[in-house]
């Protein structure tokens, strides 16, 4: 009898440990969330070809709005109405290198639809939180390895070239793409790397952060629109860390504090500083060169996600548009130790 009960009270524990780590992002979706619409607009450049010069016309008047940004913008051959637009386009079109990479994204991307079911649901958490906001449009293309991903108003664009796996043999040769960057091209980023740059599309802070703390809590904020958008992600995908890195922060996350205040950094307006803990880096200068880079960043979101826990009654929308980053590092009680 005696052991029966000490296994019922083990039991009972082991399910309120259980219950007290539920995911709070896992909320309930009505099920009548609109589907996020995604293009394949390389497919439809590529299919349009360069010598029909009306079926690159008629392409810009089904998608003016992204058409331009891909000619200005991505792979740079500027608009339309330009004497050597089309020109420009027989030259991407059939470039080699284009060529090989369109193959290689054939290849990896054979069957896109986990991906494609991933961000449609990502963007069904999104108008759970957000239910006034517009849904944007997804274009899928190859630029060149150009930018990741790029945004405009009600628009996403995904470089599927820069996602083609860390072994990818053209990324070697990239002299503007340092090793520690090509460690997160690969296609299990695709999705978090995109609401992320949503998240820093519809909420930029930019004009309001003067500080390194200023930047830490707003890029905490847009870390914690990828936890609530992306519930059963892992933390190493989010932030773009190793395992290992990621778990180096956990482990030294009293130390980064108590460094960064002891040197009087929160506070510094220096850019070099700021950009010393918030920007992609092998390591972050001044910490032991174990630590993964953006380690502001991953600070910051451990205080955003202290705040939430303290604030239950928040809302993400609330946290989003509350710009008063100093009350919410107050508010949070944030002291690891």
């Amino acid at each position: 009898m005696m052991k029966n009960l000490v296994y019922l009270i083990l039991v009972v524990t082991v399910l309120i440990g259980v219950s007290c780590r539920k995911n709070t992002h896992k909320v309930k979706l009505s099920g009548n969330e609109k589907e996020v619409e995604i293009v394949k607009f390389g497919d439809e450049f590529f299919a349009a070809g360069y010598a029909d010069t009306s079926a690159i016309v008629a392409l810009r008047n089904k998608y003016p709005d992204f058409f331009d940004l891909f000619t200005y913008r991505v792979i740079q051959i500027g608009g339309l109405g330009e004497e050597l637009f089309f020109e420009g386009v027989k030259q991407f079109q059939t470039d080699t290198m284009i060529l090989s990479i369109r193959k290689s994204v054939e290849q990896e991307f054979s069957d896109f639809s986990d991906i494609e079911n991933s961000l449609r649901n990502a963007f069904k958490y999104y108008q759970f939180h957000f239910p006034s906001y517009e849904l944007p449009v997804i274009y899928t293309y190859i630029s060149g390895f150009n930018q990741s991903v790029v945004t405009a108003d009600k628009i996403v664009g995904i470089s599927l070239d820069k996602y083609l796996g860390r072994e990818y043999e053209f990324y070697q040769h990239l002299n503007s793409t340092p090793s520690y960057k090509i460690l997160n091209m690969h296609k299990g980023k695709i999705v978090s790397d995109v609401v992320y740059a949503w998240g820093v599309t519809e909420f930029d802070d930019s004009e309001k952060t003067n500080n390194l703390l200023d930047n830490m809590i707003y890029q905490g904020k847009i870390m914690y629109f990828v936890d609530a958008l992306l519930p059963d992600e892992h933390d190493s995908i989010k932030i773009g860390y190793t395992k290992k890195q990621l778990e180096w922060c956990k482990m030294n996350e009293a130390k980064m504090w108590a460094t960064l205040i002891e040197n009087k950094m929160l506070y510094s307006t220096n850019r070099m500083d700021i950009v010393r803990y918030i920007n992609p880096a092998p390591s972050t200068s001044g910490f032991p060169i174990e630590s993964p880079g953006r380690t502001g960043v991953w600070i910051g979101w451990q205080i955003v996600r202290q705040y939430m826990k303290k604030h239950p009654e928040t809302t993400l929308e609330q946290l989003m548009k509350n710009s008063d980053f100093q009350k919410i590092l107050n508010d949070s009680k944030y002291f690891p130790d």
